[in-house]
């Protein structure tokens, strides 16, 4: 199968199945250049977080091809797979922090994938990534909290440790599930300028999924529409009306294609 190069992802006729009954992705092609922020806009049960999970190989396709990098995640042995998701961050709804642990160990975590052995609190991190995880804390704004329990921490708060978290193993690609999901208004729009802000300072490739028309349209450069699995939207977000992206949540078919919707993404975050 033909597969383009000069892609961080693509997806080639993808379909996801899960028995006995649920097709959560259909027939999905789509590319992502380096450097893009792309979003994934869509209901709960759209097929986000499946498709996020075939690009990180924590799913595997039923049919079709996914790339990473160049590499085939379905055909990736278990090393290959390891490697490559040393440069895949990836940041959840629920955060997934350890409530009881530090600000700073949490952090520390996200280089686990990194570094041989069990570790079991903070000082048995390397000085080196211990180092690296403030530096991270410093770019959210967190460090003076770095010695605090997560779970002390506001829900806000949480989110930027969880994004320092995917940034201390130093990832070309950021993978984000919905992450302000859970958030207000004003939280939210902390956290995606944050995402969005080290996306640019890092060249870092980024698909976000968010069911928000308004953040989805301020934020990416680019759109995937998808409704019950199927991609029923792929434009540059300056070509989309607030009135058109609402559209994928109506009952309407495939939405028609604007003038070079399915073209490739474009390259570098429009911040």
């Amino acid at each position: 199968m033909s597969v383009p190069t000069d892609y961080d992802l693509s997806l080639r006729d993808v379909l996801k199945f899960f028995p006995p009954s649920t097709t959560a992705v259909k027939d999905v092609s789509l590319d992502v250049g380096p450097g893009t922020f792309t979003v994934l806009l869509g209901l709960s049960g759209s097929g986000k977080s499946t498709l996020l999970r075939l690009l990180n190989g924590l799913h595997t396709p039923t049919e079709g091809e996914v790339r990473v990098l160049g590499t085939d995640v379905a055909q990736a042995g278990r090393s290959e797979l390891r490697r490559l998701r040393r440069d895949i961050g990836m940041v959840f709804q629920q955060f997934h922090l350890v409530g009881s642990m530090s600000t700073l160990e949490n952090v520390c975590t996200g280089a686990l994938g990194s570094l041989r052995g069990p570790r079991v609190g903070l000082f048995s991190y390397p000085k080196s990534v211990r180092q690296r995880a403030l530096e991270q804390l410093e770019r959210v704004g967190l460090a003076d909290h770095r010695f605090q329990r997560a779970d002390t921490l506001s829900g806000g708060q949480q989110q930027r440790v969880a994004v320092a978290r995917a940034l201390v193993q130093r990832p070309r690609i950021l993978l984000a599930d919905e992450p302000v999901a859970s958030l207000d208004p004003e939280s939210s729009n902390q956290v995606m300028s944050l995402i969005a802000r080290i996306a640019r300072e890092d060249s870092l490739t980024v698909v976000c999924s968010l069911h928000q028309v308004e953040l989805a349209l301020q934020w990416g450069d680019r759109v995937f529409g998808l409704r019950h699995g199927e991609l029923v939207l792929d434009d540059s977000s300056c070509n989309i009306t607030h009135e058109r992206a609402m559209s994928i949540y109506g009952n309407s078919a495939v939405l028609p294609a604007a003038a070079g919707a399915g073209a490739a993404a474009t390259s570098g975050a429009a911040l």
